[in-house]
């Protein structure tokens, strides 16, 4: 599937090697991160948009696109920012493709109950880890870490 617009929201190791992955793929991609020198991190090739701001400002959103956006990703490292952002884009903005990554899977079930797809790194990490130490998957789980 071809997106025509992708907000990308967090300049971290995630967010910039997502945005660049996705540039490279030839879409438009618009990366919002509060730290300005984040951006060092986009390859120097990257042709997307980068706009500081707060990521919760719905001003700075507009400015990004939202309003006309495919997908939004939220990949900062704070999960009460990611799950803000989502809820604005998918509730307000109406975003069709809105997905989060999240550290603490205690509180996946949270951005579940809001119709938030999500991507949690630490139950990814436990699983890959368990299936190359015991050479099986690891059963699913829900324990609050």
């Amino acid at each position: 599937m071809s997106f025509v617009q992708i907000i990308v929201i967090g300049c971290g190791k995630v967010g910039s090697k997502l945005a660049n992955v996705l540039s490279r793929e030839g879409h438009d991609v618009v990366v919002v991160e509060n730290e300005g020198e984040n951006f060092l991190g986009l390859d120097r090739d990257f042709n997307g948009v980068t706009i500081s701001g707060v990521p919760i400002d719905q001003d700075v959103l507009r400015h990004a696109g939202i309003e006309t956006a495919d997908a939004l990703a939220a990949v900062t490292p704070d999960d009460n920012v990611n799950i803000v952002v989502c809820q604005i884009a998918k509730e307000i903005f109406k975003v069709p493709t809105v997905v989060a990554r999240i550290y603490n899977p205690a509180r996946e079930h949270v951005f579940h109950e809001f119709g938030l797809e999500t991507v949690c790194p630490t139950n990814m990490t436990v699983s890959a880890i368990h299936t190359r130490i015991l050479k099986t998957p690891a059963p699913e789980e829900e324990e609050e870490i």
